[in-house]
């Protein structure tokens, strides 16, 4: 359970293989949550689609273990609930017309990734859903070598900032944040956070390339309807719903 504050605990490690794997483990053994798993140095971090996920000193690696009683296609809409509280870290130290969003789960600063989430899940043996909230952000320095842009809030700080925060201090605001838009999203349900989501979001309007698997689809991205997923028009005309997928928005392939 959280705190008497209402702070979601966090427990630190110096090092993990990954944190998604230490909130599985736990979760398989009967832990419920709600606990951050936070790790210092990540050896063996994974983004979606089983690519790695480098995360190097100073930048924050963490994940929400926590237990919901719905439908995996609803717990997914997590992953916006976590863009949002991303959003608003970067933003207090970014200037915020840098700071966009990505579907389904990046967040952009400059058009370069800093941040990406990964949420996965699986059923208890009483039928709730155990879920793993994923979150690195690049806060000191991006990785090199990638098959994308990436950048860094430290590359990005807005005027009178001075540094990005530390692991630990990222992670309370990215903590307090998640707790805000995790209550919206129980109380008001997913419109709130799809309109802010919208407000915030990157190719909208534009052409892109969505890759589902062993296909591709081009056409316009029209909107996240009221479910998460993404709307295109094909160039037949035909509105094509995209749930899973990777979605490149012009020459931008973060």
């Amino acid at each position: 359970m959280a705190s008497a504050s209402g702070a979601i605990p966090a427990l630190w490690f110096d090092e993990l293989d990954s944190t998604n794997a230490e909130a599985r483990r736990r979760a398989d053994l009967g832990e419920t949550g709600p606990l951050w798993i936070a790790a210092r140095r990540q050896t063996a971090g994974r983004g979606r689609r089983g690519r790695a996920w480098e995360a190097g000193q100073g930048n924050l690696t963490a994940t929400l273990l926590t237990t919901m009683s719905m439908g995996a296609a609803e717990a997914a809409q997590l992953s916006f609930v976590a863009a949002l509280a991303v959003r608003e870290l970067a933003v207090r130290y970014a200037p915020e017309v840098l700071v966009r969003l990505k579907w389904p789960n990046d967040l952009l600063i400059a058009g370069a990734k800093a941040a990406g989430i990964l949420i996965e899940s699986g059923r208890r043996a009483g039928g709730d859903l155990w879920l793993a909230v994923g979150v690195g952000v690049n806060l000191a320095a991006a990785p090199e070598g990638l098959a994308y842009p990436a950048t860094s809030l430290a590359a990005h700080l807005g005027p009178g900032v001075s540094r990005p925060p530390t692991p630990d201090e990222a992670l309370g605001i990215l903590s307090a944040g998640f707790t805000r838009w995790l209550g919206v999203w129980r109380r008001d349900g997913f419109e709130p956070l799809r309109a802010e989501w919208t407000r915030h979001a990157v190719g909208l309007g534009a052409r892109c390339v969505a890759r589902l698997g062993h296909r591709s689809l081009e056409g316009v991205a029209l909107e996240m309807d009221a479910e998460g997923a993404l709307v295109l028009r094909l160039d037949s005309g035909e509105l094509q719903r995209i749930t899973a997928g990777d979605v490149f928005f012009g020459d931008n392939p973060a």
